[in-house]
C-alpha cells in the first residue's frame, strides 16, 4: 500500500499524496456514520486536499497516518450527526489576539464580521484623510504656508507616488504572508502620517491675518506690495509630502491584502458583498472628510484668539490641523485589534477548498504554475509572478478598464465640486459641501449595489464583466446631460461691460468712468453682488466707498458702489459680499443625470474589482490586486486631474493676477465646461472603457467545467472518483 507523504501548505492543512482509496464502500446502514479523523500514535489526523479528515496505515515514521477508511469502535457506535468537519492540521483553530495573549472575550470578534468591522473602520479613516481632508484644506495650507499651486500639487501626489513604490513589494510578499500583520502595521504607519501632517501648525509661529476693515473699498489700500519675499514657511512642503508619503504607504495593504483577505475568509458568493460593503466605507470616508473638514475650516486656525475677519475673507485660515490629529489618533488606536487577527479565520478553510477556479487558462498551460504551494515565496518567483498576469488578456484589459474609470473618478472628485461652484454660483464651501451630499448616495449607493447584485444573481467571471459593461454603457447615456449647463452669472467686466453691453471679442476690461479714480489692483479678488444682480471683481471695482456688516446673516454690506444701476431700485447703490445667486431652472435636472453618472461609475467598481480577483489563480489574488494598483494609479489617478484640469482650464475667462503672473482661474465660461467635460466623458467611457470591457469580456477563457480543481481549489460540483467512497459533500450554502 502506498504510504501518504505529508507537505503543509499556507492554510495549515496536511495534505497527502497519493490517495488511497481501496477500502469497500460503506454498507447502506452505515453510510451516514463518520469517515475521518482516525487518531495516530500522537493524536494527529491528516485532511485530504478536499478538506475532508482522513488517515493513513500506521507507520513508525509516520505519526499522522491512519488507515483511510479503517473507522474505530467510538466511531462505529457514534452516528455522523453533522455532516463532514474540516478540521486544523494544528487540532485547534486558530486564536485571535497578540502572541499568547489570547483572551476569550477577543474571540468573539474572531469572525469575518469582525474583521470587516475594523477593515471598514480604517478604509473610512483612509478616505477621510486622503481623499476628504487633503482636498479640503489644500487652500488653506497653500495661504498659511504661502505655497504655490504646483507645490500643493507634489503634496497631494506624493500619495500615489508611495502606492506605486510600494505596491509591488507589499503585494507580492504580504501576499504569501501574515496578512492582517500587514495590514495592521500599515494603518499604523498612515496614523503617524496623520500626525505628522499636522505637526507645522505646532512648529510654526502664531498666524496673523494682515488685514484690517476697510481694505477692498475704493481708495484703500488694495494690496501687499509685490516685492515682498517669499515666505520661509514654504520649506514646510516637505514635511507635508513626508505625510502624505506615509499615507500612501500606510494604505498600499488595505487595497490589496485586505481585499484577498476578506475573499478568502467568506465564502465565494458572500465575498462581493462583504468587498463592496468595505469599498462602501471607504467612499463615506471622503464625503465625511468634506463635510468635517468644512466645518472645522469655519474655526480660526489659532483658536481662542479674536479675529476681525470673517470665513469668507480670502486671508481667513480655518482649523485645518485638527482632523488630521483625529484621523492620526483613530488610526493608531484601530491597527491594534487588527495586528491581533490570526493568518486565516476559524473555518475558513471550508471555503477555501470547495471554491470552484474560474481562472483564465493560458494556451500553453503556464497557469498551472502558480497551483505549486511553493511558488510565490521567494523573491526568484518574482518575474514569473508577472509574466503570468501580463499573459492573462482579461486581467490586463480590466487593468485598462479600470485604469480609465479611475480617470472619471479622479477628475470628478478633484473638479466637481468647481463644476457646481461655477455652474450654480455657489461658494467653495457650498459646492464641497453639495458635492459631498451628492457623492454619498451615489458613490455609497452605487459601490453597494454591485456587490449585492453579484452575489444575487450568483454572476460567474464572463457575467460579471457584461455586468460591468452594462453599467458603463448605462453611464455613458447619462453623460450626455452635459450638453445642457446653466448661464454665467452676468459680471462687470468679464461677462459683459459695466453699460450691460458685450464685450468686444471677450476681452476683459475691469476699469470704468465709475472705478477710474479708486486705484483697484486686480491682485484683489472678492467678488460681490450688487443690487442691481450684477457681479462685480471686488468692492473696489464695484465703486464702494464705506462698509458695515449685516447683522442677520453676519455678511459685509458695501455703499455708496458708484458703478451699481442706482436707477433699479430706491435706495439702491449697495453690494453684499460673495457671488451672486444662481436662479438656474436645469438645476434639478443637471443634479439628477450627474447623480445617474456617478451612481452608474461606481456601481462597476466592485464587479470589476470580483472579476479581477477571480480571473487570477488563487496564489496570485494579492499580487494581481497590487499590479492593477499600479496600473490604475500611474495610468488612470494620477494623470486623470491632471487631464481633466486641462480641459477645464480651456474653459477659464478670468485668471488670477499674481504680480503679473498667472495663477488660478477665477470665473470659468459654463458652456465651454460642460463642452469639454461631455468631450473627456465620451472619450473615456466610449473609445476607452467600453472597448477595454468588451475585449475583456471576448478574450476570457474560462476553465473547462469537468477540470480538476487547481492551486488549493476544489469544485462544488467535482466527480472525482473521491465521491464514489464518501457521502456527498453538502452543498456550500449549507455550510
Amino acid at each position: 500500500m502506498a504510504m501518504p507523504q505529508n507537505s503543509t501548505r499556507e492554510n495549515g492543512f496536511c495534505f497527502t499524496q497519493p490517495l488511497d482509496f481501496s477500502c469497500p464502500s460503506p454498507r447502506p446502514g452505515e453510510a451516514g456514520r463518520a469517515l475521518g479523523a482516525m487518531s495516530g500514535r500522537d493524536g494527529c489526523s491528516t485532511p485530504l486536499s478536499n478538506g475532508i479528515t482522513s488517515s493513513g496505515a500506521p507507520s513508525p515514521s509516520d505519526s499522522c497516518a491512519q488507515p483511510l477508511c479503517t473507522p474505530t469502535p467510538a466511531e462505529e457506535e457514534t452516528p455522523f450527526q453533522e455532516g463532514i468537519k474540516y478540521v486544523s492540521a494544528e487540532g485547534e483553530e486558530p486564536a485571535c489576539g497578540w502572541g499568547g495573549f489570547t483572551p476569550g472575550c477577543l474571540q468573539l470578534c474572531n469572525t469575518s464580521k469582525g474583521v470587516l468591522f475594523f477593515l471598514c473602520v480604517a478604509s473610512f479613516l483612509q478616505g477621510m484623510t486622503v481623499n476628504g481632508f487633503i482636498n479640503t484644506v489644500i487652500t488653506s495650507i497653500e495661504r498659511r504656508f504661502d505655497l504655490r499651486s504646483y507645490q500643493s500639487g507634489l503634496i497631494a501626489s506624493s500619495y500615489d507616488i508611495a502606492a506605486c513604490v510600494c505596491l509591488t513589494f507589499v503585494s507580492y510578499f504580504g501576499g504569501n504572508g501574515h496578512k492582517p500583520r500587514w495590514l495592521g502595521w500599515g494603518v499604523l504607519v498612515m496614523g503617524l502620517g496623520s500626525l505628522l501632517f499636522a505637526l507645522p501648525h505646532f512648529t510654526t509661529g502664531h498666524y496673523e491675518a494682515r488685514s484690517a476693515a476697510q481694505v477692498g473699498v475704493c481708495g484703500g489700500n488694495q494690496s501687499l506690495p509685490c516685492s515682498q519675499a517669499a515666505s520661509s514657511l514654504s520649506g514646510y512642503r516637505f514635511v507635508f509630502m513626508l505625510g502624505q508619503f506615509l499615507h500612501g504607504m500606510g494604505a498600499t495593504p488595505l487595497y490589496t491584502l485586505g481585499v484577498t483577505y476578506l475573499d478568502e475568509n467568506v465564502k465565494t458568493s458572500y465575498s462581493p458583498v462583504y468587498i463592496a460593503v468595505f469599498y462602501t466605507a471607504a467612499i463615506l470616508g471622503p464625503a465625511a472628510g468634506y463635510l468635517v473638514g468644512g466645518m472645522f475650516l469655519n474655526i480660526y486656525t489659532e483658536i481662542g484668539r479674536e479675529i476681525d475677519i470673517a470665513p469668507e475673507n480670502t486671508l481667513w485660515v480655518g482649523a485645518w490641523w485638527i482632523g488630521f490629529l483625529g484621523a492620526g489618533a483613530a488610526s493608531l488606536l484601530i491597527s491594534i485589534p487588527i495586528l491581533g487577527y490570526p493568518q486565516r479565520l476559524p473555518g475558513s478553510q471550508r471555503y477555501i477548498v470547495m471554491r470552484v477556479s474560474e481562472a483564465h487558462q493560458l494556451k500553453d498551460g503556464s497557469h498551472k504554475k502558480a497551483s505549486d504551494p511553493d511558488f510565490g515565496k521567494t523573491v526568484k518567483d518574482l518575474p514569473r509572478s508577472v509574466l503570468l498576469l501580463l499573459k492573462n488578456p482579461t486581467f490586463i484589459f480590466l487593468c485598462l478598464a479600470g485604469a480609465t474609470e479611475a480617470t472619471l473618478i479622479a477628475g470628478m472628485s478633484t473638479f466637481g465640486p468647481k463644476f457646481l461652484e461655477s455652474q450654480f454660483s455657489l461658494s467653495a464651501s457650498e459646492a464641497a459641501t453639495f458635492f459631498g451630499y451628492l457623492v454619498v448616495p451615489a458613490g455609497g449607493g452605487g459601490t453597494f449595489l454591485g456587490g449585492f447584485l453579484v452575489n444575487k444573481f450568483k454572476l460567474r467571471c464572463s457575467g460579471i464583466i457584461k455586468l460591468c459593461l452594462l453599467c458603463t454603457v448605462s453611464s455613458l447615456l447619462a453623460i450626455f446631460i452635459f450638453f445642457i449647463h446653466c448661464p454665467n452669472m452676468p459680471m462687470a467686466g468679464v461677462t459683459q461691460m459695466y453699460n450691460g453691453s458685450a464685450l468686444p471679442g471677450g476681452h476683459l476690461n475691469l476699469t470704468a468712468a465709475c472705478n477710474a479714480q479708486c486705484g483697484c489692483l486686480q491682485e484683489t479678488y472678492s467678488p460681490v453682488c450688487g443690487t442691481d444682480g450684477i457681479m462685480y471683481y471686488s468692492p473696489c471695482h464695484a465703486g464702494c466707498k464705506s462698509v458695515s456688516e449685516n447683522l442677520r446673516s453676519g455678511k459685509k454690506v458695501y455703499h455708496e458702489c458708484s458703478c451699481v444701476d442706482k436707477a433699479l431700485l430706491p435706495g439702491s447703490g449697495k453690494a453684499e459680499a460673495g457671488k451672486c445667486t444662481s436662479s438656474c431652472a436645469k438645476k434639478p435636472l443637471l443634479l439628477c443625470f450627474m447623480f445617474v453618472v456617478i451612481l452608474f461609475t461606481f456601481l462597476s467598481s466592485i464587479p470589476a474589482l470580483t472579476a479581477t480577483l477571480r480571473c487570477v489563480s488563487d496564489r496570485q489574488r494579492s499580487f494581481a490586486l497590487g499590479i492593477q494598483w499600479i496600473v490604475v494609479r500611474t495610468l488612470g489617478g494620477i494623470p486623470g486631474p491632471i487631464a481633466f484640469g486641462s480641459m477645464i482650464d480651456k474653459s477659464c475667462l478670468l485668471w488670477q493676477d499674481q504680480c503679473g503672473e498667472q495663477g488660478s482661474c477665477y470665473v470659468y465660461q459654463n458652456s465651454a465646461m460642460s463642452r469639454y467635460t461631455l468631450v473627456a466623458g465620451l472619450v473615456y467611457k466610449v473609445v476607452l472603457g467600453t472597448t477595454f470591457f468588451v475585449v475583456a469580456c471576448l478574450l476570457y477563457k474560462p476553465p473547462p467545467p469537468e477540470s480538476s480543481p487547481g492551486s488549493s481549489n476544489a469544485s462544488e460540483n467535482d466527480t472525482s472518483d473521491l465521491q464514489e467512497h464518501k457521502p456527498s459533500l453538502p452543498a456550500e450554502g449549507d455550510l
